[in-house]
């Protein structure tokens, strides 16, 4: 699918310029191009491009003002003269930052950055995750970093790959939860990701090096979802 772009430029050679290099890419679909800031703040506001192409210099407002009273998801690429303000792009989390005036060979790199972002951004939306409560907070856990759920008393203490959460949820409540396709209960007081399980006993499995025991209530359960 294309990527949406949005121009704001205030030089006019300039404008044309980006607008045309924009149309030279197939990956790329122009939606807009302003050269006053408050018409792009007002387009802005009720439309959500993928990408925006911002000259710092716009006259009254810059661009980094523009972009620091937007709200936008949008990967952003600076277009100046002035290299001085590099700096200030990259704390804003900018893209790439093209000084003008810029080839195309240049623009179409900077293109490449956007598009390796949308790109991650796309499968990491993908991940599927839960959220857990957490103190007084609700906590986000991805499926693919869970390893096991384990019974501490009145809590259970979620392990994942890059950190433990605890929580007072119940085991029952995560059985309701989680779907069976990834996650099992294999013990009264253990809950395992199937596909974290590296090795299985007769009465035991193994994840990630840890011996979690398996109790003859949940053997055969486990069993017949490693089999599915």
């Amino acid at each position: 699918m294309p990527i949406d772009c949005v121009v704001i430029e205030d030089e006019p050679l300039a404008l044309e310029r980006t607008c045309g290099f924009i149309q030279r890419v197939p990956e790329l679909r122009l939606l807009a191009r302003f050269s006053q800031a408050a018409d792009a703040i007002r387009y802005l506001e009720h439309t959500k491009p993928q990408l925006l192409l911002l000259d710092i210099h716009l006259g009254s407002v810059s661009g980094i003002r523009l972009l620091e009273t937007i709200r936008t998801d949008a990967a952003v690429i600076f277009t100046t003269a002035y290299p001085d303000y590099a700096l200030k792009g990259y704390d804003l989390q900018i893209t790439d930052y093209l000084l003008k005036p810029f080839t195309f060979e240049r623009f179409v790199q900077a293109i490449e950055k956007v598009k390796a972002l949308i790109s991650l951004q796309a499968r990491a939306a993908e991940r599927p995750f839960f959220f857990v409560r957490s103190a007084n907070a609700q906590e986000k856990i991805y499926f693919d970093e869970l390893l096991f759920i384990e019974g501490m008393r009145d809590y259970r203490r979620i392990h994942t790959l890059h950190k433990k959460v605890m929580t007072l949820q119940t085991f029952t409540q995560f059985e309701k939860e989680l779907p069976a396709a990834l996650v099992c209960r294999v013990h009264k007081s253990f809950m395992v990701a199937l596909d974290k399980i590296t090795m299985v006993r007769a009465d035991s499995i193994e994840v990630q090096g840890i011996t979690i025991p398996v109790s003859a209530t949940y053997r055969e359960q486990l069993l017949q979802q490693l089999k599915g």
